[in-house]
Order: C-alpha cells, then structure tokens, then sequence
C-alpha cells in the first residue's frame, strides 16, 4: 500500500476529516489533500509527528519500504515489537525488549544469546546450532558493531548491582546467593499466584522487559525466581516444571 491509502485510510479510520488532521501536524488542509492524492508525501519531521498520533511507525507510513530488523537481537519488527522512546515515539532499530524506556537491555551478548537459544529451541533447533545461529549473525548487527558508543558510563550495570544486593539482603532459607540478573520479557515467567482469599493474581506485564534470574534450590526440589525492575523486586518459588509457584516475596522499591 502506498503512502497516500495508508494516510487517508488511518485518517478516515480515525474519523477525521482532513481539516482536522491538517490541525494536529501543523500543515494546511491542501498540504494533507496532496499527500492523499499522491501529488506529494509528508517531510521527515511531519512523519514522526504522524507516526505519533497515529500510533504507526515511519516504515509503515512509508508503505513498508524495508524490513526493520532488530538491530540488538536480530528480530523482525512490526509495530507491535518496536521499541519507544521515552516520549512515546518509535525507535524503529530496536525491538521492545532490547531497548526500553530508553535503555539498552543488553550490555553483554552472552546474556542475549542464553535468552535466544531458549526461544530458538523452541522452534527446534539444537542448543549448538542456536548458539552458533545467533554468535554468528549478532557480530552483524549495528548495536553491537558499536556498542562501545552506545555504553550508558556504566548505569546499568550499576543498577543490576543494586538489585542484586536487594535479592540477596532478603535472606530467603535455601536460596543461594544471587550472583548474576539477565533480561526477562514478561509473557515468558508472568506466573499466576494464589492469595489466602482464593484468587489469583499475576503482577508482571507481559510486554514489558525485567531483570531477573532462576535459581537452583541448595536442597534441591524447588527452584526460585527472582524478578525486579525500578520499581519493585519479587521472588517466588516453584516446582521445576514451573507448576504450584509459590509468592514469597513482592515489595516496592
């Protein structure tokens, strides 16, 4: 589809008219009417304003040009993965849980690559062939050809610290000491708690990206999850099939 269908169809499924669009990018009503007769098509900066208020990204507006690849782990994008910056706008070079809330999840590619060899096992692919798979094709991506550049002076590590001391200070009976946090997305370890009344409850977003770790329990049997992100830390224990997960802890940072 091209630029001039994609405006007028998110125009219209908006129920705006073209005066009322014309408003909102600051341009004129003949300026919004050229671009949907494809006489012309938006300027870069009228393009972001658009991609914001329509909730797209540029590539869409654009009519898919290009296939966005995450420039971190190597994932297709769509809109529905791509990453935003803190003021709502779309990074179209990340994914969301490479890149949120503008950080980068991702300092150390082993830590990437134990995530993606899980996820790739999945879909039937050995854990050597994983590895390999993902060795060999991250190297070739831009976040970390330069990721000297893009280091945050070292505020990330700083805060994984931090939450590490947090878990450990909890001083839970049989779990060992938490050594080491890596990115967890949501959806994969959002477990679902029973409280005391009966009900159920799950306290993560399973969009969003948490650091976090599974621990051997030093009597063996359980395992222990631990979660966190700026505003809170949580650790559970469960089965290590995952089954009768147990909230041990969850409190506000």
């Amino acid at each position: 589809m091209e630029t001039k269908n994609i405006v007028l169809e998110l125009r219209t499924k908006r129920g705006m008219s073209q005066e009322e669009l014309a408003e909102k990018v600051y341009v004129t009503r003949q300026a919004v009417s050229r671009w949907e007769t494809g006489e012309t098509v938006p300027n870069t900066e009228t393009l972001k304003i658009l991609s914001k208020l329509f909730d797209v990204s540029i590539n869409t507006l654009l009519g898919s040009p290009r296939q966005l690849v995450c420039q971190c782990c190597g994932m297709p994008l769509e809109d529905a993965a791509i990453s935003r910056e803190q003021d709502g706008s779309f990074n179209e070079s990340y994914c969301k849980w490479c890149y949120a809330d503008g950080e980068y999840m991702y300092h150390n590619m082993e830590d990437l690559i134990e995530i993606c060899v899980k996820h790739l096992a999945e879909r039937g692919f050995s854990e050597e062939q994983a590895r390999s798979y993902m060795s060999e094709m991250l190297h070739k991506l831009d976040y970390w050809k330069e990721h000297k550049e893009l280091e945050d002076n070292g505020r990330f590590e700083e805060f994984k610290n931090q939450l590490i001391s947090e878990f450990n200070a909890l001083n839970i009976e049989g779990m060992p000491k938490v050594e080491k946090l890596v990115s967890l997305v949501g959806k994969y370890v959002n477990l679902e708690y029973k409280l005391p009344n009966g009900d159920t409850v799950r306290f993560l977003d399973d969009n969003a990206t948490y650091l976090g770790n599974q621990l051997e329990c030093e009597t063996g049997g359980k395992c222990y999850g631990i979660i966190g992100n700026a505003d809170f830390i949580l650790a559970a224990s469960y089965d290590k099939d995952g089954k009768d997960p147990e909230l041990l802890v969850y409190k506000k940072r």
